[in-house]
């Protein structure tokens, strides 16, 4: 409330830099937020893209896995995966994107060639090897999509929280900051009014002071210039 500050001028001083400092703080997280919208947007135009190819590629991984299946059997499907002996390697790194950390995920290992796959070329057919080279591709893409996803959900929860922020200092704070400058703007310049009305009339009563003590002075000389003088012995 307004009326709970105290109207000096060293409040009004300190509110107004409180004011400019908040007006900077609002256009910088405007500027901010404005600005992790458009890399969200670039984010979320990547993500529906690596969607799109997941669901592609897990599409054909199960088209070549059940042709495999159908044409080598289960035994020979298990038997060419439990034969894999290198599994891919996943490492976690991390880049800033306007201020917020997202993971960057590097991956190895994992599109490999006939020999690095364990089975052999004789203990395979070339729908294992589809089916393989389909999950391999699978996978990639799972990876990924895992990357995009998880920077999008920390971009919008950090888009979330600088909109707050924008809100309360432009609904809230500076809202409450203008009304107290305001405010005391107002009563300093009534305190200004008084005083200048108490100056007036205190220089009025001097000035009729004066005038009156003026005229009886002049009362007092005309007094003695009329008064008659005494006769000589």
């Amino acid at each position: 409330m307004a009326e709970d500050v105290k109207p000096t001028r060293k409040n009004l001083m300190a509110i107004e830099d409180r004011i400019e400092l908040s007006e900077r703080g609002h256009d910088t997280l405007e500027q901010k937020r404005d600005g992790l919208i458009m890399e969200f947007m670039d984010i979320l135009d990547q993500a529906q893209d690596v969607r799109s190819e997941v669901s592609e590629n897990y599409e054909t991984a199960q088209r070549k896995i059940d042709m495999a299946r159908a044409m080598e059997g289960d035994v020979a499907v298990r038997g060419a995966a439990a034969a894999l002996k290198e599994h891919p390697e996943i490492t976690t790194q991390s880049k800033n994107i306007m201020g917020v950390v997202v993971p960057q995920i590097e991956s190895s290992k994992v599109q490999k060639s006939l020999d690095e796959r364990g089975y052999g070329l004789l203990g395979s057919s070339a729908r294992i090897d589809e089916a393989a080279d389909a999950y391999e591709q699978l996978l990639e893409s799972i990876i990924l999509a895992a990357e995009v996803e998880t920077a999008m959900k920390k971009m919008l929860t950090e888009i979330e929280t600088t909109k707050r922020r924008v809100n309360a200092l432009e609904f809230t704070l500076l809202p409450g900051l203008y009304e107290n400058q305001e405010y005391i703007e107002q009563k300093l310049e009534e305190q200004e009014r008084e005083e200048i009305f108490r100056m007036k009339k205190i220089k009025d009563k001097k000035e009729e002071e004066e005038a009156a003590e003026a005229a009886e002075a002049a009362a007092e000389a005309a007094a003695a210039e009329t008064e008659e003088p005494e006769p000589a012995d």
